[in-house]
């Protein structure tokens, strides 16, 4: 089973948040009652919570990478290490106006696996390193000073 969980985990970074993926695939990875743990979103909950969280990130970097650079597993956990690189092209809610910056952040993504589906997912990325590259977070020399 690790293997075949693994490689929907890859698939799903595939569909879900690189460029071009298709977001109506959601329903193959995740279960109904699905929970993503998320440091800046807080809980996302459900496959339409899953896709928004997507869509997201998507519609800030329409041209959106993110590589997989280390998977293991362990019982029903798969563990991904991953790189997510791209432009800042596109205004949302959540990341503000479109800043035209290029980021580049690395993360570590824990998925729970029932029935073939990932029920519950934490994802610990440097959060402040891409609010810093996207400028909505100064850089420390840039902070002001008291």
């Amino acid at each position: 089973m690790s293997e075949e969980n693994k490689a929907l985990v890859r698939r799903e970074f595939e569909e879900m948040f690189n460029q071009g993926g298709n977001l109506d695939a959601a329903g193959e990875f995740y279960a109904p009652d699905y929970v993503l743990h998320d440091p800046t979103f807080g809980e996302v909950r459900g496959i339409d919570g899953a896709k928004e969280f997507a869509r997201t990130y998507r519609d800030a970097f329409p041209d959106l990478e993110v590589t997989i650079e280390d998977q293991m597993s362990d019982g029903d956990k798969v563990i991904s290490r991953f790189i997510s690189s791209g432009t800042h092209d596109g205004e949302t809610q959540d990341l503000g106006p479109a800043t035209g910056n290029k980021v580049e952040i690395t993360g570590i993504t824990i998925d729970r696996f029932a029935g073939g589906r990932i029920v519950e997912e934490w994802t610990n990325y440097d959060a402040l390193g891409l609010l810093q590259q996207i400028g909505l977070v100064p850089e420390p020399e840039q902070a002001p000073r008291s």
